[in-house]
C-alpha cells in the first residue's frame, strides 16, 4: 500500500460528506430525484449557463454521485472525475471526446473487448484510423506514432496476457506531442497504480470491478483534469446520457469504504494461491506482474504499489475437454466474466473459441485466468488442487 494511509482514509470516509445537511446520517443519502428545483428565475439562468455549477437535472450533476466523485478524483490524485453507468461508457467518453474524423489512434495490442469495438466498428465510420501495437516494448511502440495521431490508448496490466506499459516514458513522449494519454487502470485500482502521477492525461477504471467489491452493480469512472473532465461532462456526458445513477454511485460509495481492507486481503491471498500454482506440474507459465519470473518485473515493481488478484497460466493440455474438465470440476471458483468482487472466479479462454476449433499448439487456446476474491486462500487451494488432480483420470 501506499504511504499516506491517512490521506486514503480521510479521503475514503469523508471527503465530500457534509453530514449536518442530510440529518446527521453517518450513510450519505441516495438523492433519487430527476431534476431540481429553483426559487428565481435568476438561479434558473445561471444553472442553464453552467451545468456543470450546480444542480439541474440528474443527467448531468446529482448530489449522490458527486460525493463518490470528489473521492475518486482524489484517490486518482487528480483534478476532477466523471462517473458513467460502466467501463465501456467511460472509454466510449474518454476517447470520443478527444479524437475528430480523420484523427489516428495508437493503441496498445489486445484491449478490454469492447475498446476494440468502439476503434474498429464505430469510430472507422468516421474515418478515425487505430494501429494496435505492442505497448511493452516502448520504443518500438512509440514508433508507429503517426503525424495525426492524437490519442494514445494504454490498458496496464492488460486483463488477460498482464502486459504493462512504461507509463512515465509513454507520457513524457506524448504531451509535449499535444497526444492525449488515456489508461485502462481497472487491474490495479488507483491505490496500487497512480497513472495521473506519471503523466496520464486520463485514468479510466471500470468501477465494476474493485470500487464496488461485490458484484451487485456496475460503474466506470475518468478522472483527470478540471478542464477534460469538463470537456468531457458538456459533450459526450451529457448527451449520451450515460452517467451512473443515484442508487448505483451509492452503492460505489459503500463498496468503497472497504477497498483498502479487500484490496490487501486479495493481494495476501494471490500470493498464497500463486505460490502452489507453482508447485502444479499441470501449469506450463504463470503470469502475474510482480513475481520475478514476470519479463517486466522490474517495471512493474517501479510503477505499482501491488497487483490485486488476478492470476493467467498457461495449462498443459492436448485437448479441448482437459480444460473442460478442470474448470467444470471447481466448485469455489465460480465461472463468469469481470473480477472485483468478493467471490473467487475463473475464465477459460477457450470458452470463447468452438471446440472444433481448439489447437494444443496455440497456447492462447490453453490460456486460463484465474481471479482470487475474499476468501480463505486455503480453501481455494484445496478446490484447484482437487481440480488438477481429477485429469489424472482422463
Amino acid at each position: 500500500m501506499q504511504d499516506n494511509l491517512q490521506d486514503i482514509s480521510y479521503i475514503i470516509n469523508h471527503l465530500g460528506e457534509d453530514h449536518a445537511s442530510y440529518f446527521n446520517a453517518i450513510a450519505p443519502p441516495i438523492v433519487q430525484t430527476s431534476n431540481f428545483q429553483f426559487e428565481t428565475v435568476d438561479a434558473m439562468r445561471t444553472a442553464f449557463a453552467d451545468e456543470m455549477g450546480g444542480y439541474l437535472y440528474s443527467r448531468g450533476l446529482n448530489p449522490t454521485v458527486d460525493i463518490l466523485r470528489k473521492k475518486l478524483a482524489a484517490l486518482d490524485g487528480a483534478e476532477d472525475a466523471l462517473v458513467f453507468n460502466n467501463g465501456a461508457a467511460a472509454t466510449f467518453a474518454g476517447v470520443m471526446a478527444n479524437v475528430k474524423a480523420g484523427d489516428h489512434i495508437l493503441s496498445v495490442h489486445h484491449p478490454y473487448s469492447w475498446t476494440v469495438h468502439l476503434f474498429d466498428q464505430i469510430l472507422s465510420r468516421f474515418g478515425v484510423t487505430v494501429t494496435y501495437a505492442d505497448g511493452s516494448d516502448t520504443e518500438s511502440f512509440l514508433a508507429q506514432v503517426q503525424e495525426n495521431t492524437r490519442l494514445i490508448y494504454l490498458e496496464s496490466p492488460n486483463s488477460w496476457w498482464l502486459d504493462i506499459q512504461d507509463l512515465r516514458q509513454i507520457a513524457d513522449f506524448a504531451r509535449p506531442r499535444g497526444i492525449i494519454t488515456i489508461i485502462d487502470n481497472s487491474f490495479c485500482t488507483p491505490l496500487y497504480q497512480k497513472p495521473i502521477e506519471l503523466g496520464i492525461d486520463i485514468s479510466m477504471q471500470t468501477a465494476t470491478k474493485y470500487i464496488g467489491g461485490h458484484s451487485d452493480t456496475l460503474g466506470g469512472v475518468l478522472a483527470g483534469s478540471a478542464a477534460m473532465m469538463r470537456k468531457i461532462f458538456l459533450s459526450e456526458y451529457l448527451c449520451a446520457g450515460n452517467g451512473i445513477q443515484p442508487f448505483n454511485a451509492w452503492l460505489l460509495l459503500r463498496g468503497l469504504r472497504t477497498l483498502p481492507a479487500r484490496i490487501d486481503r486479495i493481494t495476501a491471498s494471490t500470493q498464497k494461491v500463486l505460490e502452489y500454482l507453482k508447485t502444479v506440474n499441470r501449469i506450463e507459465s504463470l503470469i502475474f506482474p510482480l513475481d520475478p519470473s514476470f519479463p517486466q518485473y522490474e517495471l512493474a515493481k517501479d510503477q505499482m504499489s501491488g497487483a490485486c488478484g488476478l492470476i493467467s497460466f498457461y495449462m498443459k493440455a492436448q485437448l479441448v475437454e482437459e480444460i473442460e474438465k478442470f474448470c467444470n470440476s471447481l466448485k469455489a471458483f465460480r465461472m463468469a466474466v469481470s473480477w472485483g468482487g468478493h467471490e473467487s472466479l475463473i475464465i477459460p479462454k477457450c470458452a470463447g473459441t468452438p471446440q472444433a476449433d481448439f489447437n494444443p499448439l496455440n497456447p492462447t487456446h490453453r490460456m486460463l485466468r484465474l481471479y482470487i476474491g475474499l476468501e480463505d486462500p486455503d480453501f481455494l487451494i484445496r478446490d484447484l488442487e482437487q481440480g488438477f488432480n481429477g485429469l489424472v483420470l482422463l
